[in-house]
């Protein structure tokens, strides 16, 4: 029998540097008796050279269009917005089974072209628990930038400037250590941090982002469900400098501050970037400035350690794909992607 073929493409989402495969993970599976190809990309964190001395095979940028059919094409975001159907099996992120805005259009390209949808986001194991997530890294990022603004505030008029993805933790923690220290010279002291959700991945990540960064244990609050089982609103999140929003919410639940569609803390509407990482929080009669950092897919701050341990975690499913009908995890997102695709209009299933 022929060796799976996966066909790890280059990311085209703007300042996405993360990759679903790494050099790590793509010598297990050649080990495991698969062949990977890897598109050249020149934004990926990874050198092209890492993945060539894994024993993957480079292939020129967008070459997984005309890859043959039963290739698996491995990606992370989601596809550029095109028309063309798409004829294979594809593994990555593609935001469009809550009815995202153009969910339809995304959507139906799979099932115009024969092609199927495993959705990265919905790989859950038995128990319902995602295989793979980047929760870790996406508070360790947000807790992380979080400083950075605290301290900006207090020496700046202006908003705090665009920021890029670094090359490692030790590059970002030493910049956000530095920014630390100037903002508590300023204050006279280092900043109250409140993490709810810090049980879970994300809140781990922002916990230890914290920690390393020199902000002193006594001065992180770490909330979880017994904390907040109450409901609220909390006067401990304002009374925080900084407040780190963790948990995952698939329902609305009452609000977690006054002032503060699934969000417990509704003082703004817009996802920022990372070339515009804060909005402002208007109305306020008293107080310091108040920003919100809501960039939706802050991991992406490290993409070297995000994309590690992301491909660690995913790396026994990624081992099963050579029979992937058949493999629980695999098959329930084939699942879902048939029952999504069953509440498409037809209009949109049209060539």
């Amino acid at each position: 029998m022929a060796p799976t073929v996966l066909h790890l493409r280059s990311e085209t989402k703007p300042l996405e540097h993360r990759s679903a495969l790494t050099p790590t993970t793509t010598a297990q599976l050649i080990k495991a008796g698969y062949t990977v190809n890897v598109e050249r990309s020149p934004v990926r964190i990874f050198d092209d050279a890492e993945f060539e001395a894994a024993g993957a095979t480079l292939v020129p940028e967008y070459s997984w269009v005309d890859a043959p059919k039963e290739h698996i094409i491995v990606g992370l975001k989601e596809l550029e917005e095109k028309s063309f159907p798409l004829k294979h099996v594809h593994v990555q992120f593609a935001h469009c089974y809550k009815q995202q805005g153009g969910w339809e259009t995304v959507l139906a390209r799979f099932p115009r072209g024969g092609g199927t949808l495993l959705d990265l986001e919905f790989l859950v194991d038995d128990r319902g628990r995602r295989v793979a997530a980047f929760g870790f890294h996406a508070g360790f990022a947000g807790a992380a930038l979080a400083l950075e603004v605290w301290a900006w505030q207090l020496n700046h008029s202006e908003p705090f400037p665009g920021v890029e993805s670094y090359p490692n933790e030790d590059a970002l923690i030493a910049n956000v250590s530095k920014a630390l220290n100037e903002g508590a010279k300023k204050a006279g002291r280092l900043p109250r941090v409140i993490v709810i959700g810090a049980l879970g991945r994300c809140g781990s990540g922002a916990v230890e982002a914290l920690r390393k960064s020199g902000v002193p244990e006594e001065n992180i609050i770490k909330w979880d469900m017994a904390e907040t089982a109450k409901g609220g609103p909390f006067k401990e999140i304002t009374d925080s400098d900084i407040f780190v929003n963790c948990i995952y919410l698939t329902s609305k639940i009452p609000n977690f501050g006054h002032y503060l569609p699934f969000t417990p803390v509704p003082i703004y509407t817009v996802a920022t970037t990372f070339d515009k990482p804060t909005v402002p929080v208007d109305g306020l009669q008293s107080g310091p400035p108040l920003s919100v950092i809501s960039i939706d897919h802050l991991p992406s701050l490290l993409p070297r350690e995000a994309s590690e341990a992301f491909s660690h975690d995913l790396l026994p499913s990624l081992l099963a794909l050579n029979d992937w009908q058949n493999h629980p995890v695999w098959s329930r997102a084939k699942k879902l992607f048939d029952e999504k695709v069953a509440t498409l209009p037809p209009s949109a299933l049209e060539n």
